[in-house]
C-alpha cells in the first residue's frame, strides 16, 4: 500500500512541474523510470513523452514482408553451404542492412531465459532498482530511462539497462543477481556467434576470414549489452518506444520477444520485423558501414510503442567511442 501511494505521488509531482527542465529532473530523480509511472496509475502520459505527429510512420507506408532469414546450419563444416551463406549475407547486407539468423548455435532455452532475465530485472521493486540507477555509463551495470533525457526533444516510453560484457568491467558480482548468470551465459554465446558472423562478413567482401577481427579497432574487442523494457502505455498514439535511428556499432545482434514492434526503413517504406521464435536479428551498424561504404547501404531502424509489456535485448559489437 505504501509503495502504491509513493508511486502515485511520483506521478503528481511530475505533473505539477511548471517547466520542462523541472519536469525532466523530477522524473529523473524518482529513479523509477517509465515503469514507475505505470505502476503509479498514470492515465495521461506527461507531455515530455509527446512526439510530433509528423514523426510517426505513415501506416499506409508500412509493409509486412520478411527480411532475409539466413540458416547457419553446417556453415563451419560444409564448404558448399558456407559459400551459399556468404552469398546470402552479402546480398542481405547490400540490399537490406539487416537479416535474421536461425540455427545460430544458441540454445532456445538460453534465448528464453535471457528474455525472462530482462523481465525479472525490470519488474523488481523500484527500491531495488534504484540501487543501480545511474547516468554514468562507465559503471559495470547501470539502468535508467532515456539516455538522452536532457537533450531529446521528446522522450521514449522505455527503460533500459546496460553493461559491457567484453571485456567485462568490474566483477561478475557487479551484475544484478536476478539476471547475472544469464547475462554471462548469453554473452559468451553471442561472442561465439559474433566471431562466426564477422568471418562470414569478411569472406563476403572477398577478404580473409579474420580480417574484421584483426582490424586495429577489432570488431569483437568489445561487446555492450542493452536490455530494453517497454511498459504498457495508456496513450500509445502520443509517444514512441524508440524513435528512428541507426546503430553506431559494427553489428548489433538483437533478440525480440513475442510481441515485436521493430521496424526498418527499406526503399522508403517501413518494414515490420515480426518476431520468429529462435531467430536473432543482425543489424549492420554505422561503424561497419563506414569501413566499407561501397558494400553496405545505410539503413535506419525504428521501434514502435505497444500497449502491453515487451522486452528487447541488444548485443552490440562496438568500440569504446560508442558506449551507450
Amino acid at each position: 500500500m505504501e509503495s502504491e501511494e509513493a508511486e502515485g505521488t511520483i506521478v503528481k509531482m511530475i505533473n505539477n512541474c511548471d517547466d520542462r527542465m523541472s519536469e525532466l529532473k523530477a522524473f529523473d530523480d524518482t529513479k523509477g523510470g517509465v515503469k514507475a509511472l505505470v505502476d503509479g496509475g498514470v492515465t495521461k502520459i506527461p507531455t515530455m513523452f509527446y512526439h510530433p505527429l509528423d514523426k510517426f510512420p505513415d501506416s499506409s507506408n508500412t509493409e509486412h514482408s520478411l527480411i532475409p532469414v539466413i540458416d547457419l546450419e553446417g556453415v563451419a563444416k560444409d564448404p558448399i553451404t558456407r559459400q551459399q551463406v556468404i552469398s546470402r549475407i552479402r546480398e542481405a547486407s547490400e540490399t537490406w542492412g539487416f537479416f535474421q539468423v536461425v540455427n545460430h548455435g544458441i540454445p532456445g532455452s538460453v534465448l528464453e531465459e535471457m528474455k525472462e532475465g530482462i523481465k525479472r530485472f525490470f519488474e523488481q521493486d523500484v527500491e531495488v532498482k534504484k540501487e543501480v540507477y545511474s547516468r554514468d555509463n562507465t559503471k559495470p551495470f547501470f539502468y535508467n530511462s532515456n539516455f538522452d533525457l536532457y537533450t531529446s526533444s521528446a522522450l521514449n516510453w522505455r527503460d533500459t539497462f546496460g553493461c559491457q560484457l567484453v571485456p567485462l568491467i568490474g566483477k561478475p558480482q557487479d551484475l544484478p543477481e536476478v539476471c547475472r548468470d544469464i547475462l554471462l551465459e548469453y554473452g559468451n554465446n553471442v561472442m561465439k556467434l559474433g566471431i562466426t558472423l564477422f568471418e562470414l562478413l569478411s569472406e563476403s567482401l572477398n577478404l580473409h576470414s579474420n580480417y574484421l577481427r584483426d582490424m586495429e579497432l577489432g570488431c569483437t574487442d568489445q561487446i555492450i549489452c542493452a536490455g530494453h523494457y517497454y511498459p504498457p502505455c495508456p496513450e500509445p498514439e502520443l509517444t514512441m518506444g524508440t524513435t528512428k535511428h541507426s546503430d553506431g556499432t559494427f553489428i548489433t545482434v538483437l533478440l525480440q520477444d513475442h510481441i515485436g514492434g521493430l521496424q526498418i526503413l527499406h526503399n522508403d517504406k517501413w518494414i515490420d520485423i515480426r518476431p520468429v521464435p529462435g531467430t536473432l536479428v543482425v543489424n549492420i551498424g554505422d561503424l561497419l558501414q563506414a569501413s566499407f561504404l561501397l558494400f553496405f547501404l545505410h539503413m535506419i531502424n525504428y521501434s514502435v510503442t505497444y500497449i502491453i509489456p515487451t522486452q528487447i535485448f541488444d548485443m552490440i559489437f562496438s568500440v569504446s567511442l560508442s558506449r551507450l
